[in-house]
């Protein structure tokens, strides 16, 4: 009895837990590594924040090494939470290589506009960690979902109010989290899901052709981790599987009876077209 609970609990928290992917793995493990270093080291809590300091000092590696950047644990350990339920989707679209290069992009075009900003601010305040790369992804997904609504903890919401309300929610959860930078991140993603920022995005071809590489074909050879192609066909055949049914499996053979009632047949004639 209790292995059967075990073996229930286990199937339930599988299906809750999302699919780990290459490039979400790569960006979780480079930030882990970078808090290492960090708390090892003991390097000031700032060291890579964005702020007006990007400008004034001359700091511009800071607008693509932010996201990596966390202060305490906790905030580190939120940010990777929220970004494997909320990114897995957006790199299953795009591909690993570009959802590499789409998550370096949203992040540069977000510091920048925030540093400028700080700069006007009587009193500056920096920011960093996933969280703004990562609102901008949920704001891309929003732009690209036939679905009108979303669900949030069981209540509906239209899928454009589904990035303002995770602002409110990560905002308030998870620390250090500037609500400026925030908005920024979001409306980052929303110009780029309108295609605004094509000019200086990257083709599917050319991704095609970086991940036969290296590093990028080193990501392919990660065990537990799903690596996602650029091709949208090769993309298609990742995701979506062929399932070849094993012989006996098919459904209708259950009911291999010979049956003489014509009523009964036609019935199960009827349950055939409705599974299928």
């Amino acid at each position: 009895m209790q292995t059967k609970n075990f073996n229930k609990i286990f199937r339930g928290l599988k299906d809750v837990a999302p699919v780990v992917t290459s490039g979400t793995l790569l960006v979780v493990l480079s930030s882990c590594v970078w808090f290492g270093v960090q708390t090892y080291l003991s390097l000031p809590q700032d060291s890579l924040s964005i702020g007006a300091t990007v400008f004034q000092s001359g700091h511009i590696h800071r607008l693509f090494l932010y996201p990596f950047h966390h202060r305490t644990l906790p905030q580190l350990l939120l940010s990777i939470t929220a970004l494997l339920f909320l990114c897995g989707s957006v790199e299953k679209g795009y591909g690993t290589v570009r959802f590499l290069f789409l998550f370096l992009l949203l992040a540069s075009i977000t510091g920048v506009f925030y540093s400028f900003l700080d700069v006007l601010q009587d009193v500056s305040r920096h920011t960093e960690g996933l969280l703004p790369v990562i609102l901008a992804c949920v704001a891309l997904t929003t732009l690209h979902t036939k679905m009108t609504k979303g669900f949030l903890c069981g209540v509906s919401l239209p899928a454009v109010a589904l990035p303002w309300v995770l602002l409110i929610i990560c905002t308030a959860l998870i620390p250090h989290s500037v609500l400026l930078c925030n908005v920024i991140a979001i409306l980052v993603g929303w110009v780029y899901g309108k295609g605004w920022l094509s000019p200086v995005d990257m083709s599917e071809s050319r991704a095609a052709i970086l991940e036969k590489i290296q590093p990028f074909k080193l990501l392919r050879s990660i065990s537990g981790a799903m690596f996602v192609p650029a091709s949208s066909q090769e993309r298609r055949k990742t995701l979506l599987p062929r399932i070849n049914p094993t012989p006996g499996s098919y459904p209708v053979q259950a009911y291999a009876v010979l049956i003489e009632d014509g009523f009964l047949s036609r019935l199960l004639v009827f349950i055939h077209i409705r599974l299928y």
